[in-house]
C-alpha cells in the first residue's frame, strides 16, 4: 500500500467535510493549529499524515477518529481478510500476536492498560462514566463490524454490568474495560494491525482475571 493511495482516500474525504461545513483551508488551520500548507499536502497526497493530525482533524470536525483512520488506512481490494477474521475469532491469536510483535513491548503496555483500568475503576462508579458505557457501547459494536470471542466477550461484559444483581465490586471492574473500550484509549493506535483494538482484548483479558481472582478470594472466606 503506497503512502500516495492512502492519503488519496484521506484527501477526498477531508475536502468533502471542509466543504460541508464551509470551512477553507486556512480557517480549518487556524482551528486545528495546524500549518495550511501541511493540511493541503496531506490532503493531497504528498504527505504522511500522522495520528497528531487525525486527532486534530477529528475534534475540529467533530466527528470519530475512527472514522479518518478507516480512510487513512483503506483496505485495498487484494488484500485479504484472513488476517481479520484471525483476530477476531481468536484470543490467543490477538495475545500471540502482541507478544510476537516488535512494535511494542508487551509487559510495557499491559502495565499502561492496567494502569489505565485502575482509573476507570474509578470512573465507573460515576453517573458519568456509566451514562458513557450505555450510550457508547453500541455505537462502538457497530464501528467494528464483526463477531467473534473478542466481541462476544464485551457483549457479555456489557449485560452483566447492567444486570443489577451483580456486585459494586464486579460493576466497578467490568465497568473499566468497557470504558477502556468506549472512550478509545489507544496505547496501541488502531491503525497498528491489520484489526485495531488489541490493546482492548488486553483490558477485557485483565479484567477477567481480576473477577476470577475476587471469586476464588470469596469462595475461600466461605
Amino acid at each position: 500500500m503506497s503512502t500516495q493511495n492512502i492519503n488519496h482516500q484521506l484527501g477526498t474525504v477531508l475536502k468533502e467535510l471542509l466543504q460541508e461545513r464551509s470551512l477553507s483551508m486556512r480557517q480549518f488551520g487556524t482551528l486545528t493549529a495546524i500549518d495550511p500548507s501541511t493540511i493541503s499536502r496531506i490532503i493531497n497526497g504528498k504527505q504522511q499524515v500522522k495520528k497528531k493530525h487525525l486527532q486534530k482533524f477529528a475534534e475540529c470536525l467533530q466527528i470519530p477518529i475512527q472514522f479518518l483512520y478507516d480512510a487513512t488506512y483503506a483496505k485495498q481490494p487484494q488484500q485479504t481478510t484472513e488476517p481479520q477474521t484471525e483476530m477476531y475469532t481468536s484470543i490467543d491469536a490477538i495475545q500471540n500476536t502482541l507478544q510476537s510483535s516488535n512494535l511494542f513491548d508487551y509487559k510495557y503496555t499491559t502495565t499502561r492498560v492496567k494502569q489505565e483500568l485502575e482509573n476507570y475503576e474509578r470512573y465507573a462508579q460515576t453517573t458519568e462514566g456509566t451514562r458513557l458505557i450505555h450510550e457508547g457501547f453500541s455505537t462502538k459494536l457497530q464501528q467494528l463490524d464483526s463477531t467473534g470471542p473478542f466481541i462476544d466477550q464485551l457483549t457479555d461484559m456489557y449485560h452483566q454490568f447492567c444486570n443489577k444483581a451483580i456486585t459494586p465490586q464486579e460493576r466497578v471492574i467490568i465497568g473499566s474495560a468497557l470504558l477502556y473500550f468506549v472512550l478509545s484509549t489507544d496505547i496501541i493506535p488502531d491503525y497498528v494491525f491489520p484489526i485495531g483494538y488489541l490493546d482492548d482484548a488486553i483490558a477485557v483479558e485483565l479484567a477477567k482475571e481480576k473477577l476470577i481472582e475476587i471469586k476464588n478470594k470469596s469462595e475461600k472466606e466461605e
